[in-house]
């Protein structure tokens, strides 16, 4: 049987998962593929530390000496660089390459997609976007015939898990953030996750998947879930929606009246009952709006070890196929050189606000006043007496404003002069309404 050689750049939890793998399976893999599979080297930054199940012949510190001669190159050091610079090698000399790096991929997707393609080799990449759930391959090739109109998802499995345990168990965000780091949802540094670096990273591969149109982190806009409270998630519940971080990517209709392309991240109200909604812990799903496949949803793990290394593995079983019966070329699908991103103040959308106000005469009638002065239009209105009155004895009340679709930009000048209204107090919140 004819053998495939796999360099693995990276020994961490990932990486340590994979070669385990290949070791221990190497007879099922060896009859999927059609050739056996051999791991030739596993670099990592000690060689000296012993890793579990891996033989320690196997690791090296020298990227070329583990790189040198590999049929297969798996990467998952993360990063940019080097990592871009030993993929670009690996494919300039005829390895395939498997990698679960999203920043990279964020960054340099046409570049990568277009150096594959010159070799006559392949780069896959299912694990760098919702971990287990295969969504790449569906967006690329599953769906290849269709037009994809939209994608909205929960690609993040740490914020999934802090709104979730906020929702369901009352805690307030730094409760919800430390119990995620102590069970290992979440790193020591959870920047990237709940600041919405790590959704958007996916969010741009996504798009760029989906529209055929070459979309960079830089493209999307990005808002984390911080300044989401436990008061945000009951007035939620109240309205029957639920808070999650979503990353959502859509054709939409531009200015001019062509077609664009938005990619964005924010925390969004959705309703109870979108499947979305229901989507709980770390896990992570997709939905997928095409026009003859028609709504299609995409549920399981989406981080950790395990799950991704599944993902790697079916990675490396794809393109070792690939080797064994001869083809070539990348992507059935392109990515044009260039298209149009609408930016976020052109996207239309619908609000939630949440307004504490002194509780006199007309104050419904300003609110309604200065929304309509902006151009937009209010859906319903719900006021609540507070129990406790202003420092002069003036009652308050809450005040929650469904706004129908209107520009992003047009809504958040009416979020700015509400503000400024002598009879609101504060805005307690601002949030948009997705999949309703």
């Amino acid at each position: 049987m004819e053998k495939l050689t796999i360099a693995l750049l990276g020994g961490g939890v990932v990486g340590s998962e994979v070669a385990r793998a290949l070791l221990t399976q190497s007879d099922t893999l060896a009859a999927r593929v059609g050739a056996r599979l051999e791991l030739s080297g596993v670099l990592v930054r000690d060689a000296s530390r012993p890793r579990d199940g891996i033989p320690q012949e196997l690791l090296g510190t020298d990227p070329e000496a583990v790189v040198a001669g590999a049929d297969i190159v798996v990467e998952l050091m993360g990063g940019i660089e080097p990592a871009r610079t030993r993929i670009l090698t690996a494919l300039s000399s005829g390895a395939s390459v498997v990698t679960a790096n999203k920043a990279l991929l964020a960054q340099h997707f046409p570049e990568l997609i277009t150096a594959a393609d010159d070799a006559g080799v392949r780069i896959e990449y299912e694990a760098a976007v919702a971990g287990a759930i295969p969504i790449v391959r569906p967006l690329s090739v599953s769906l290849a015939g269709d037009r994809i109109q939209r994608v909205m998802g929960i690609v993040n499995g740490t914020t999934n898990y802090i709104l979730d345990q906020m929702s369901k168990e009352g805690w307030d965000f730094d409760t919800a953030l430390a119990t995620a780091q102590e069970l290992g949802f979440a790193e020591a540094d959870p920047t990237a996750d709940i600041e919405g670096h790590d959704a958007a990273a996916k969010a741009a591969i996504i798009a760029s998947l989906a529209f055929q149109v070459p979309v960079s982190l830089d493209d999307v806009h990005v808002e984390g879930i911080t300044g989401v409270s436990a008061d945000m998630i009951r007035t939620a519940a109240d309205q029957g929606f639920t808070i999650k971080l979503l990353a959502i990517c859509e054709r939409v209709t531009g200015p001019d009246g062509g077609e664009s392309v938005s990619a964005r991240v924010y925390p969004a109200l959705v309703q109870d009952d979108h499947p979305l909604a229901s989507v709980s812990g770390a896990f992570n799903a997709v939905f997928v709006e095409a026009d003859s496949a028609g709504s299609l949803m995409f549920y399981g793990q989406g981080a950790g070890g395990a799950p991704t290394s599944s993902a790697v593995l079916g990675d490396i079983v794809s393109v070792a196929r690939r080797k064994v019966l001869g083809g070539r070329g990348q992507m059935p699908q392109q990515v044009r050189e260039s298209g149009s991103i609408l930016p976020i103040a052109r996207v239309t959308t619908r609000y939630q606000l949440t307004l504490e106000v002194f509780d006199r005469p007309g104050v419904l009638l300003r609110v309604a006043e200065v929304v309509a002065t902006e151009g937009v239009s209010i859906e319903l209105v719900q006021q609540t007496r507070l129990e406790d009155a202003a420092a002069d004895g003036t009652p308050r009340a809450k005040l929650v404003i469904a706004t129908h679709s209107a520009l992003e930009s047009s809504l958040a000048a009416t979020v700015d002069s509400l503000a400024a209204l002598e009879v609101v107090e504060s805005v307690k919140s601002v949030l948009r309404i997705e999949g309703a």
